[in-house]
């Protein structure tokens, strides 16, 4: 008898790309004909897409007439909604204007030598007034493309506390020098136009003047209106406790500003000023002006600045309510991934893995390309259904603030991007601890739960900023919708009226949650070619 010759295994002879995507493909079949698996896939997606609607149907909301009439609610609330400015976002544009039309090219200048004030004072029934000013009154001059608030518009301005600035369309804000103004100190401004272009300068004397900033805006009509303006933000003194509830006042206030040596060139159809306030039909203007000569003296209230969540006149909502089930949805993919490599060394199918395809390394590469794959296409589906179905049940209901496109796509991106680095995270521990509910319940505790202690406030305001920026769960902050505004006073915060807010930017905090995956997935791997199976 003529012993067969026996050819040995030869795993080295499957290289290449051709033997990587025979394993995606191995690694796809296994997690697609694994029907708990499957299901777990769908339930991400209900859960995420299911909590976004419910808390969009969910809401409601109802503001004042202006006119003493009876409380109204959802479409007829429309009045009360905030304008819109230049670039899509809500805005408010309600200041005490003192004007004249200027067409063509021109310029206007201004020497300021007070800004003074009253805020409130007490609260509740004993509200009062006091002298002072909040740190965002501004006065100066304002080049506008018409009275309509939300109109595009530069200006240059003295503030409280922030000094000089350069500000336009609402959103762009540029520092010039610091310091308050006052009668032995006074500030020169000026601007100029040139087209669309619009430059300010400021000066100490009148006679050595310094570019603030240039901007062009576009669309600028022929005739513009130029002139004095003052406003005053609403003084705010509020405070967020335990649970997200929020407490304080939140009240009027007012400022003067006394302007002299003005000076309007240009060819002006109108050879003397108007005041008026810009924003009144939206609530009850509060200002008026005074000439004598060339001295003006001019009080105002309101704010020349974007509407952040909580200040649009009644309930309002962010795009990023619709997303918060995305914590529920981690939570089921987050089983779904660990699983993917635990039920292996469960049942011992492991070796069987490993005898295919020896280069451990591999292996765990197609298992991470194929759960963030499917977590990836799994998170884009769901963000981008319960953003639209989000937002088109909420509207009539509650007031939902304007975004752009591109911010839509960074928040529906961002969102399946979070979830899939997740799932590969999950992976990475799974591989590392070889048990499902260990694996399960550490990524949720780095994930999850830093969260839902920020979201809901469970820590102060410090700890809690930390635990947003160090942990992944600082990746929720792509799902930001409104950005924070160094020029509007507000409680930026995760949760609160003014919710949704983080303290890293989109990107950057989705760069700490990568960090995290990639460090687990380089221990994963040491660990994986380790230790024995």
């Amino acid at each position: 008898m003529t012993a067969g010759t026996v050819t040995p295994y030869r795993p080295d002879q499957q290289t290449g790309r051709d033997g990587f995507a025979q394993l995606l493909l191995a690694e796809w079949t296994k997690l697609r004909t694994v029907r708990g698996w499957v299901i777990g896939l769908l339930v991400a997606v209900l859960v995420m897409l299911g909590l976004g609607l419910f808390g969009a149907a969910g809401s409601s909301g109802s503001c004042q007439s202006t006119s003493g009439g009876p409380a109204r609610s959802g479409q007829g609330c429309a009045s009360a909604n905030p304008p819109v400015g230049p670039g899509g976002e809500a805005v408010t544009d309600s200041f005490y204007f003192v004007r004249q039309p200027l067409a063509g090219n021109g310029s206007i200048t201004i020497r300021v030598t007070s800004l003074t004030g009253v805020i409130p004072s007490g609260n509740g029934p004993t509200l009062g007034t006091r002298p002072g000013l909040v740190p965002w009154a501004k006065a100066g001059i304002i080049i506008k493309a018409s009275t309509q608030p939300g109109s595009a518009y530069a200006a240059m301005m003295v503030t409280a506390d922030h000094g000089v600035r350069m500000q336009e369309n609402f959103t762009g804000d540029t520092a010039g020098p610091p310091g308050a103004v006052t009668a032995s100190d006074p500030r020169w401004l000026r601007l100029t136009r040139s087209g669309n272009t619009i430059t300010g300068y400021d000066s100490a004397d009148g006679t050595h003047w310094a570019q603030v900033g240039t901007v062009a805006l576009a669309g600028l009509p022929p005739t513009v209106q130029a002139g004095l303006f003052a406003a005053s933000p609403a003084y705010q003194d509020i405070s967020q406790g335990l649970g997200g509830g929020e407490s304080g006042t939140i009240a009027p206030s007012q400022d003067t500003a006394v302007f002299d040596h003005v000076s309007l060139t240009g060819a002006s159809p109108a050879a003397t000023w108007t005041g008026y306030y810009v924003g009144a039909a939206d609530g009850p203007g509060t200002g008026g002006y005074h000439q004598a000569g060339d001295r003006f003296t001019v009080t105002g209230s309101g704010d020349i600045a974007p509407v952040v969540p909580g200040q649009a006149g009644g309930q309002d909502l962010t795009a990023t309510t619709f997303l918060v089930g995305t914590f529920a949805g981690l939570i089921a993919m987050i089983v779904v991934a660990t699983m993917f490599i635990t039920a292996e060394y469960r049942r011992g199918l492991i070796r069987t893995t490993l005898a295919a395809s020896p280069r451990r390394g591999r292996v765990l590469a197609a298992k991470a390309t194929v759960i963030g794959s499917v977590a990836f296409l799994a998170g884009l589906v769901a963000a981008a259904a319960a953003l639209m179905l989000g937002t088109q049940l909420a509207r009539g209901r509650v007031y939902v603030f304007p975004v752009s496109g591109l911010t839509e796509l960074r928040m529906v991106v961002g969102t399946a991007a979070l979830v899939a680095v997740t799932a590969v995270l999950a992976l990475a521990v799974g591989t590392m601890l070889r048990r499902s509910a260990a694996a399960v319940t550490v990524v949720i505790v780095v994930i999850v739960l830093p969260y839902l202690l920020g979201v809901v406030s469970v820590l102060p305001a410090g700890p809690a900023d930390w635990v947003l920026r160090i942990t992944p769960a600082a990746a929720f902050a792509v799902q930001q919708a409104i950005p924070q505004y160094p020029q509007v006073t507000a409680l930026y915060s995760p949760g609160g009226s003014g919710g949704g807010y983080y303290p890293l930017a989109p990107w950057a905090g989705f760069a700490v949650l990568c960090g995290w995956a990639a460090v687990a997935v380089a221990l994963a791997l040491v660990l994986l070619r380790r230790r024995d199976v």
